[in-house]
């Protein structure tokens, strides 16, 4: 399995583009994100290092080339979460519970949608 490294906001944001379109030439990722756009290079620039850290391969198209994620949003949502868990609730997922559930005024409704997801995790086990 890869190592995954940190991204940065803007290669996340390039990556949640791609992860999105699956693949995409560069103008098709500028295209998709919110003002302020980058300029081109810069996205190009972001897109040639996030091939370096092994997140986005691509494919030649005649002169223009095709990228596309080598790591799933799942995979880098797994590891952003552990990084979050381990940094700020010290490694407990118990903690981090109990922050939203303290912090984010969750609803009933929410809270039993929680409690649903629980009991069906330890109706598996």
């Amino acid at each position: 399995m890869k190592v995954i490294k940190e991204l940065t906001k803007a290669e996340e944001q390039i990556m949640q583009v791609l992860w999105k379109l699956q693949k995409a030439r560069v103008q098709a990722v500028i295209d998709e994100l919110e003002p302020p756009k980058p300029a081109y290079n810069t996205l190009s620039t972001i897109v040639r290092i996030l091939e370096k850290k092994g997140f986005v391969g691509h494919e030649s198209k005649g002169r223009a080339h095709l990228y596309f994620p080598l790591i799933s949003r799942d995979n880098y949502r797994k590891f952003a979460l552990d990084n979050l868990v381990r940094s700020y609730f010290s490694g407990s997922l118990s903690n981090l519970v109990s922050f939203f559930t303290q912090k984010k005024n969750l609803s009933h409704r929410e809270l039993q949608s929680i409690k649903a997801i629980i009991e069906e995790h330890k109706n598996k086990e």
